[in-house]
């Protein structure tokens, strides 16, 4: 069974960085991408980054030119930096991997943004 354990999370003053780690185990098959997702409360699950198997990278909009995804291959592990944080980021974020037979997802790690 695949596993994906994330890491990094924590609370964070405004304007304050963090970096979330995700490290994907018992895998089989290449990626074909990894991404980060995050939910807030009473809100639905968005995607945040997703870097594929390529290098090629995309961004939601509320995080283009503050967040950085990046990847390692060789360990299968994928981060997130995050600068300039601001409250409406709080949320609990959750790692994605897409392999060729299924998806999976991490347990989520707690991101609060606050003075």
């Amino acid at each position: 069974q695949v596993q994906l354990v994330e890491s990094g999370g924590g609370l964070v003053q405004p304007g304050g960085s963090l970096r979330l780690s995700c490290a994907a185990s018992r895998i089989s098959f290449s990626a074909i991408a990894m991404s980060w997702y995050r939910q807030a409360p009473g809100k639905e699950r968005e995607l945040v980054a997703r870097i594929h198997n390529s290098g090629a990278t995309i961004y939601a909009e509320s995080a283009k030119g503050r967040f950085t995804i990046s990847g390692d291959n060789a360990k299968n592990t994928v981060y997130l930096q995050m600068n300039s944080l601001k409250p409406e980021d709080t949320a609990v974020y959750y790692c994605n991997i897409l392999l060729p037979t299924a998806s999976y997802w991490g347990q989520g790690t707690q991101v609060t943004v606050s003075s």
